[in-house]
């Protein structure tokens, strides 16, 4: 039995090695198109929930993780742009205000398939033009939704987080972790130090591990 990623993320794969559990990679093909009236979060789960059973039907002994992100901004869904153009349009509309960023992971393991949901809110910063311009033909934009990375540090187009950096990344980390541990898979134990070094972003848990006081989730200013 072995953990399978199935995704070709290169940031999921990053964030998930964080864990120090040995992994695979074997990417799930499948058709990403919105069903007509899908709301946010139903759309996002399906999508990870598929992703998790495509890759199952050819390793149904192995354990399948599997996400997908979006960015929910104005009652709209910003999916990854198709040309430099569409990442203009997005950046430019984001820039001073918030959105939602939603990822859902899911989980195959023994027969069942579970998902879950992680939630944030991302302020960004008020970026100029040229800077808009020079991140786009970086080419950072091109394969991320909503056309940004919040660990761009060149970019940084983010100036207030509430909730976890890792899920805006991709991969919501201590999800992971629950979701894992319910098949019965433990991370390292300084997986928190690693995703803190990381992301720079002071999480929940990491607090708690370091004071053993609860603290509830906090914003992050960049």
């Amino acid at each position: 039995m072995a953990l399978i990623l199935a995704s070709a993320s290169p940031r999921r794969r990053e964030l998930l090695a964080l864990l120090g559990i040995p992994f695979c990679v074997d990417v799930a093909n499948i058709d990403e198109r919105r069903l007509e009236g899908e709301l946010p979060e139903t759309y996002v789960r399906r999508l990870a929930e598929e992703k998790a059973l495509a890759v199952a039907q050819r390793r149904r002994e192995d354990i399948i993780l599997a996400a997908d992100t979006v960015v929910f901004f104005e009652g709209r869904i910003l999916g990854k742009p198709k040309n430099g153009e569409e990442a203009w349009h997005m950046l430019h509309a984001l820039r001073g205000k918030r959105h939602e960023v939603i990822t859902a992971v899911a989980l195959w393991f023994a027969g069942q398939l579970t998902s879950e949901i992680d939630r944030s809110v991302v302020s960004m910063r008020f970026y100029s033009y040229a800077e808009i311009a020079a991140y786009i033909a970086s080419g950072d934009p091109m394969d991320k939704a909503g056309a940004y990375a919040i660990q761009n540090q060149q970019f940084r187009p983010v100036a207030q987080l509430e909730g976890c950096f890792a899920g805006v990344m991709g991969l919501p980390l201590a999800l992971v972790v629950k979701l894992l541990g319910e098949a019965g898979i433990v991370p390292a134990s300084d997986w928190i130090d690693g995703c803190q070094a990381l992301t720079g972003s002071c999480c929940q848990f990491y607090t708690e591990e370091k004071s053993s006081v609860r603290h509830p989730k906090g914003k992050t200013k960049f």
